[in-house]
């Protein structure tokens, strides 16, 4: 940020970077969100994310088509996240330990395929210029706004519309609140939580593909830094309700863009404590708010923390 703007250049910095850091939240929070609506919690987002990075990166790099590489990396969540509503299906298994057991084996499987893929540079997605109107060319790359953070507005918009209006989404929601009851409609109430856990596979692997196509932009395997864990606890504290998940992804996000943005107006003490802010705020809220009744608020009856 042109330190020219002085103390004006923080909110501007915090602004694009909430919305660029908020989109792969987004888009892990709003998959999970799904699932746990059908009751089923999944923890192995992070190897999800992660795998959905590295495939979206290579398939970029292979066909020198980035929205093909988003495709792909949907696709690999999609795959990961049926794995895990499968085997979550067989009696006696609880979803805690597979979910951990695929957070490892998606991260470990992506590390290993994506070794060619390191060096190499893959075409990225473009971004819409809405700091077109701003002389400083900082202000207008603070403002570039990708595409996916848009397509990941609107479906929140669409989960919650669907959640309310529409009878796959009220047989989503009476499956994870009351499994029994379900049955007794006569819906197959495995065959409903796979499809949600697929389902929300398919759109932690785009919000994987954000993390090497567009920002920070390349394949790594430090990429993801436990963004996929963290959506967890966004969808907790949004009261599992999509509309509350995108409002909590972009506070995330604002919350780490401060660090980088007091830094370009020469604050650079306490750098650290600073790229901590996200962490502590969601700790803090998580803490605010940890009565019984006002943390499960909303939570689907069948979840198991619940239980």
């Amino acid at each position: 940020m042109d330190a020219s703007l002085g103390w004006w250049g923080v909110p501007i910095a915090v602004l694009g970077g909430a919305i660029r850091i908020s989109t792969p939240f987004l888009f892990v929070s709003l998959g999970e969100c799904l699932t746990e609506k059908s009751g089923r919690i999944n923890l192995g987002l992070e190897g999800i994310l992660v795998m959905g990075a590295m495939t979206g990166y290579g398939v970029s790099y292979l066909s020198g088509n980035p929205w093909l590489g988003v495709l792909a990396a949907g696709f690999a969540g999609l795959l990961l996240g049926l794995l895990h509503g499968m085997v979550c299906s067989l009696p006696r298994v609880n979803d805690i330990a597979v979910g951990i057991g695929l957070m490892l084996f998606g991260t470990g499987l992506a590390f290993f395929l994506g070794k060619p893929f390191v060096q190499p540079k893959a075409p990225t997605l473009p971004a819409l210029p809405l700091g077109a109107w701003a002389s400083s060319p900082q202000v207008q790359a603070a403002l570039q706004i990708n595409v996916l953070f848009i397509v990941g507005a609107l479906l929140a918009v669409a989960l919650h519309w669907v959640f309310r209006n529409t009878r796959w989404g009220l047989v989503v929601r009476m499956v994870g609140d009351s499994a029994d009851a379900a049955r007794a409609m006569g819906y197959n109430v495995n065959a409903v939580r796979v499809l949600a856990t697929a389902l929300g596979g398919f759109s932690a692997g785009v919000g994987g593909s954000f993390l090497s196509l567009y920002y920070p932009g390349s394949w790594n395997e430090g990429l993801s830094s436990g963004q996929g864990l963290m959506a967890v606890a966004l969808v907790i504290f949004a009261r599992w309700r999509p509309i509350h998940c995108f409002w909590a992804a972009l506070l995330f996000g604002g919350a780490s863009a401060l660090g980088p943005a007091l830094q370009s107006v020469g604050i650079t003490s306490g750098y650290y404590l600073f790229n901590a802010a996200p962490y502590v705020l969601t700790l803090g809220v998580m803490i605010a708010t940890c009565s019984t009744r006002r943390t499960l608020a909303g939570a689907p009856g069948e979840l198991s923390v619940t239980r």
